[in-house]
């Protein structure tokens, strides 16, 4: 089994999203790809941020209709906060061998990622997808990563990747380039502006019928 897994706020959950999950599920041919909406974001903190359960509410509505795409709740039986490195442990616990997880992110969270939870050990668990802009590799592997640290990654023409010495990839795929994002999602909604054609229809009407990011 090949899988991708897609963690993140989504606040809400919008189609740049689900387009780039369809393209590296395609890119990666993956099996399936299983977006984990996160319960306590680490690195995102306060009141702002929406109750999960409408959160995940939203995930469900926006992958029904996909039969490659599916949610899952980990993060929200987790007590304390949400750290991607034990999200990973636990699918690789439950699957075990049979399970090839790629973890799909943007290119500013990989630009963070020396911030994340055991991140060294993270880069070793699971292949890294990194949906990015033409010209990205080895460049923005520097970047994110210390420099004797990203030397120790060689290109893998075969995969099209970066295989560290675990034996697990961090690979950059160009996805379509749709500039959407939450935070504007939210600021449309809350000034009575519409959403529509930023996220699926069914997101669209529950974020009407409860109210969300009206203030």
């Amino acid at each position: 089994m090949r899988w991708g897994l897609m963690g993140g706020t989504f606040d809400p959950i919008h189609l740049a999203h689900l387009r780039g999950a369809q393209e590296i599920l395609e890119h990666c041919g993956l099996d399936r790809v299983v977006f984990i909406p996160s319960a306590s974001p680490p690195l995102k903190h306060g009141p702002g941020i929406t109750p999960y359960e409408h959160r995940e509410r939203m995930v469900r509505l926006a992958v029904e209709g996909n039969p490659a795409f599916a949610y899952s709740d980990v993060e929200n039986r987790r007590e304390g906060r949400s750290y991607t490195v034990d999200t990973i442990g636990y699918f690789r616990e439950t699957f075990g061998e049979e399970l090839e997880i790629f973890f799909i992110l943007g290119q500013d969270a990989f630009l963070d990622i020396r911030r994340w939870k055991d991140w060294r050990r993270l880069l070793t668990l699971c292949h890294f997808v990194v949906m990015s802009r033409p010209g990205w590799g080895r460049g923005t592997l520097r970047k994110a990563l210390p420099e004797a640290y990203a030397a120790r990654y060689a290109y893998d023409r075969r995969t099209r990747g970066y295989r560290g010495p675990a034996g697990t990839l961090i690979s950059f795929a160009q996805v379509t380039a749709l500039d959407i994002g939450a935070t504007d999602i939210r600021e449309r909604a809350r000034s009575g502006r519409s959403i529509r054609y930023l996220v699926p229809d069914e997101v669209r009407e529950y974020i009407e019928t409860h109210g969300l990011y009206r203030g």
